[in-house]
């Protein structure tokens, strides 16, 4: 059987659950994935893990879950955690010194090429990030 040619795609996608344990799973799924890839996966760990916990946090309705998709194409990243509040689209704001949490756009921001969120079919909203490689 001849090799197949490597098409430069790669994707994976997860359902989790809107909770801490679903959030700390998207960190874990993803880093293992892209070990398996053979990618670096530190500062990619800490993008889902900052996202995936927004997501479980202040995307969350009961009984909704959230999807964790990764993308790799010509050598860049694409993280997306799509969940069910369409409604509440993510505010880039400056934390307080004061403050316990609040800051985790802020890193997404300083590690991410570029990041944002888009409107889905009502009530999903995605929230991405993108890493070159």
């Amino acid at each position: 059987m001849a090799a197949q040619p490597d098409t430069g795609v790669r994707n994976f996608t997860v359902l989790l659950s809107s909770t801490p344990r679903g959030a700390r799973l998207a960190r874990l799924l993803a880093a293992d994935q892209l070990r398996g890839w053979g990618l670096p996966h530190e500062t990619a760990s800490q993008v889902v893990a900052e996202l995936a916990a927004n997501a479980a946090t202040h995307g969350r309705l009961p009984g909704r879950s959230f999807r964790l998709t990764l993308y790799v194409v010509a050598g860049t990243l694409r993280i997306e955690v799509t969940d069910t509040r369409g409604d509440r689209l993510p505010e880039l704001r400056p934390g307080s010194p004061d403050e316990e949490s609040g800051r985790g756009l802020l890193l997404v921001e300083a590690l991410a090429d570029r990041w944002g969120a888009t409107e889905g079919r009502h009530p999903r909203k995605t929230v991405w990030a993108e890493l070159r490689l």
